[in-house]
């Protein structure tokens, strides 16, 4: 049945025995970057290179700071910390995401409160999110709550779904209303903007991740970006255990983390950052040749950008009819070289946050069921 998709995918590739999901392409300055940090040896959380790439970040996103990270978890946990999302806090963020989102809302002990996606855009949707705080939430002396938990709402973390921007303005507006602070979870979209605006600039704090499979990437790394001067301060103070400047003491104010990304780990992305433009460019043509392939097979849509929107195509996502045709495609696709997977479980669903509150996720579940990522990488 889908002997002519799997051929198609591995012409892209030059017709590989076996097309991976997402690989990384080292094509510039990384070797050169790695030989002059390793020279330096400044390898660790010090370094030319962790400034260099916080300057870039911002110049990318518009952003007025960027923090360098360990990891995009780390950066989503730091964020809600700089949030002030305390223990028994709830966090509104959507059932249809990657684990690391509700995870680092566990790790500040406070509980995801999923609300669902819209269809076009995977990201949480503004006019469901409406809807139902018009039945939960109460503001009293400024702050939202929970009239059926009677917990604080303390933030709000939505996310741009494989690198597809989501109507993230309408959002925050929504959320300015109850005073409830956004979060974005822009990991996936480095690249990506909406209506001009880079992702992860329209909250309070954005997140981005360099995972190994991302569009950039240097084998971990994340960053927080803000334009926030205090927070950002606070940042960067946290990150680095709270450490007191001095010449020579230890001197710790608070409680804080080793979240600071190495040097060396930023020579790698540096090398990358110089190539996005071009990655990006490359990522959205083969978007558009999937597009071209894909509109004439009934069984299948690819989704795209809405309108306004400007995506990185991190990984080209297809909504299959059914569920039981998705399976099909994914065990041909991946018995037959091309590695395909479905989208993830919703996160209502796993055992430890089954009884998290939630609204209606009729949308979650109905792509949770059709929804498959193909090969995205960019193409060499």
């Amino acid at each position: 049945m889908f002997k002519k998709h799997v051929n198609f995918i591995k012409s892209q590739f030059n017709n590989q025995n076996f097309i991976p999901l997402h690989e990384p392409r080292f094509l510039g300055n990384e070797k050169k970057y790695l030989n002059d940090c390793i020279d330096s040896t400044y390898v660790s959380s010090v370094g030319e290179y962790v400034d260099l790439f916080e300057k870039k970040m911002c110049e990318i996103t518009g952003a007025k700071h960027a923090i360098a990270l360990v990891n995009g978890t780390n950066a989503l946990h730091l964020s809600l910390v700089l949030a002030r999302v305390k223990a028994n806090d709830e966090v509104l963020t959507q059932a249809l995401t990657f684990i690391a989102t509700t995870n680092a809302i566990s790790y500040c002990n406070a509980t995801p409160h999923f609300v669902d996606v819209d269809k076009t855009t995977l990201g949480l949707s503004p006019s469901l999110l409406k809807m139902h705080l018009s039945k939960i939430a109460e503001l009293k002396d400024g702050v939202c709550y929970n009239k059926n938990t009677g917990k604080k709402i303390a933030a709000c973390i939505p996310m741009h779904t494989f690198g597809l921007p989501m109507y993230i303005d309408e959002l925050v507006q929504l959320c300015d209303e109850y005073n409830i602070p956004v979060i974005e979870d822009a990991a996936e979209s480095l690249g990506s903007t909406y209506k001009g605006k880079h992702t992860g600039t329209f909250g309070l704090l954005g997140t981005f991740s360099f995972n190994g499979n991302k569009t950039i990437t240097c084998g971990g790394g994340g960053a927080i970006v803000t334009n926030n001067d205090k927070l950002a301060r606070k940042a960067k103070h946290l990150s680095t255990q709270a450490k007191v400047n001095h010449a020579w003491k230890f001197i710790h104010d608070e409680i804080g983390y080793n979240y600071r990304m190495p040097n060396l780990n930023a020579a790698l992305a540096c090398a990358q950052l110089e190539q996005l433009n071009k990655f990006v460019k490359n990522k959205r043509e083969l978007s558009d040749i999937y597009f071209n392939f894909f509109k004439q097979d009934p069984k299948i849509n690819l989704l795209r950008e809405i309108k306004d929107a400007h995506a990185n195509y991190w990984l080209n996502a297809v909504v299959l009819n059914n569920e039981k045709i998705r399976d099909q495609f994914l065990e041909y696709t991946n018995s037959n070289g091309v590695m395909t997977r479905p989208v993830w479980t919703l996160m209502n669903k796993l055992k430890m946050f089954e009884n998290c509150p939630k609204s209606d996720l009729s949308n979650a579940e109905w792509l949770e069921e059709r929804v498959a990522n193909i090969p995205s990488s960019v193409r060499i």
